[in-house]
């Protein structure tokens, strides 16, 4: 499974964002997939995941304000991102996996996609 994020730029506080990634089919299907993001000098954090049967979970600081989806007809899974605080500003990454029990762990995933920087700023 191969992923590609991107969409990520700079966007003044208050803006709103949707980074992309799109993702290579598995042939046994794809159990869950995560956005987790990583600060200068943090560790890479968890933010949101979609599961197989559409069900979806966020870190507490981003309910509310970010809506993830998931199109299985382009392989593609979106990060729509609001009412951005320069707090959101990280290295945003796409994540997947066949079978996950804890998908708001990035551990569990194997699959993982390179990475797209979002900037809040004024």
């Amino acid at each position: 499974v191969q992923l590609q994020a991107s969409g990520g730029g700079l966007v003044q506080p208050g803006g709103s964002l949707r980074v992309s990634c799109v993702y290579s089919q598995s042939p046994f299907g794809l159990a869950a997939m995560g956005w987790f993001r990583q600060a200068p000098g943090k560790e890479r954090e968890w933010v949101s995941y979609i599961t197989s049967d559409e069900k979806t979970e966020y870190t507490d600081s981003v309910k509310g304000r970010f809506t993830i989806t998931r199109d299985n007809a382009r392989n593609m899974v979106y990060l729509q991102m609001s009412s951005l605080n320069p707090e959101d500003t990280a290295v945003y990454y796409c994540a997947a996996e066949i079978v996950v029990l804890r998908p708001s762990e990035s551990f569990e995933y194997k699959y993982w996609g390179q990475g797209t920087q979002v900037t809040v700023s004024s």
